[in-house]
Parts: structure tokens; sequence; C-alpha cells
């Protein structure tokens, strides 16, 4: 999804960072071989979420939703040497196409991956968290905050990925449509729960930046 006229939102990738070879191979089997590769993050969004990781410089990051690791490896760019990244997904068929990336790139033994509901997992890994990617279903999203905001270190990141949903947030609402209202309600819970601050950025889809206080 794109907010900027075209030609802009060339210019605005044409001028960051570029992206890594591995990720550019990961992309192109992702296409090749995986069932709508559109969910990868992509080049330009999976360099602000390296360059986010790597200001926080985070010990522990959790992931809601890896698909192929894109953006698991874009994230464990910012890992401190002895952090880990810990990764859920319900889709047992990405498994060995996830972890053959993960061990292609240098942060392999850092990248633990979850396969379940992740409202299950969530709370028997008993681990707090400097970065927390919410990118997975959306009725969801909700529970994964209640779930997280208490795992949550002070200061910590929470990064919540679609939070515009296509531009669909500011159309009339089919009540039918439970994917928008759920990213609705999620987007009203960050904006009012005092426990963080957020900025909403039109970056892709939307991309939301909450600080635990």
């Amino acid at each position: 999804m794109h907010f900027l006229p075209e030609k802009l939102d060339e210019y605005v990738v044409a001028h960051s960072e570029a992206e890594p070879e591995l990720l550019q191979q990961l992309t192109r089997e992702t296409y090749q071989k995986i069932l709508q590769p559109i969910m990868l993050s992509g080049p330009y969004q999976g360099r602000v979420l390296s360059m986010i990781s790597k200001l926080i410089n985070p010990k522990t990051i959790l992931e809601l939703g890896t698909f192929t690791g894109y953006a698991t490896l874009c994230l464990a760019e910012g890992l401190q040497a002895d952090g880990e990244i810990h990764t859920i997904d319900v889709n047992e068929e990405l498994v060995d196409f996830q972890r053959k990336y993960f061990d292609k790139s240098a942060y392999g033994k850092q990248i633990h991956q979850h396969l379940g509901n992740a409202l299950d997992i969530i709370p028997e890994l008993d681990k707090t968290y400097d970065l927390v990617f919410i990118d997975a279903d959306k009725p969801n999203y909700v529970n994964y905050f209640h779930l997280i905001i208490d795992r949550m270190n002070p200061g910590g990141i929470i990064l919540s990925d679609n939070v515009l949903w296509h531009g669909k947030v500011i159309e009339p609402l089919n009540e039918k449509d439970t994917s928008t209202k759920a990213v609705l309600e999620f987007n009203t819970l960050l904006k009012n729960d005092d426990r963080i601050e957020t900025v909403l950025l039109p970056i892709r889809d939307g991309l939301t930046i909450s600080r635990k206080k």
C-alpha cells in the first residue's frame, strides 16, 4: 500500500539504505514459491524496521507473525550480541523456509521459532521485551496488546503493522468486516492507553510506534 504519489515514493526508496543481498534472495524465493508474497515487509519498510531496532539495540525481541522471515531478519540486525528474537507463526509449512534464511544470516543462533497460537505461546515464554513487532491476524491485535504490555521493559517499543489497513480505517465501516473493526479498536486503544505514548506513521500500510512509559 502506497499513500505517497508513486514518483515521490520511488524517490524516498532510492534515497534510503539499500536492501541487503540475503533479503533480496528471500524476496525472490518468496515470490516464486509462497502464496500471498505481498505479505512481505519489503525493502523500504524492512530498512525502517532495521533502523528502529538498531536505535533501540534490544536484548529481547518478540515478533508476532513470521511469514517467510523477512521482518525477523531486519529486526535481528539491531540485536545485542547476546540478544535473542522469538518469532511466532501458525503456518507449519513455512518453518523450514524461514530457518533456511535464518541460518544463512549472522543471526541464526539468536532467532527462536515458535509454531502455534501466539495467545498460548506468549505466556509460556515467560520473558520481558525491549521490542515487539505485531504483524499477525488483525482480529487478535487487541488481545496481543493486552498480553504483552505488562511484559514490556520500561522504555520498550511496540511496533504495530497494517494500522491503516489499506485505507479502510477512514471509510464507512461494513459491520461484517471484522478485520477493519479490529484495527479501528486497536488504534483507539493505542491512542488512549496511558501506559504508552504512540505515534502512527504513514509508512506503507501504516506502522505505529508505541513506547512503554
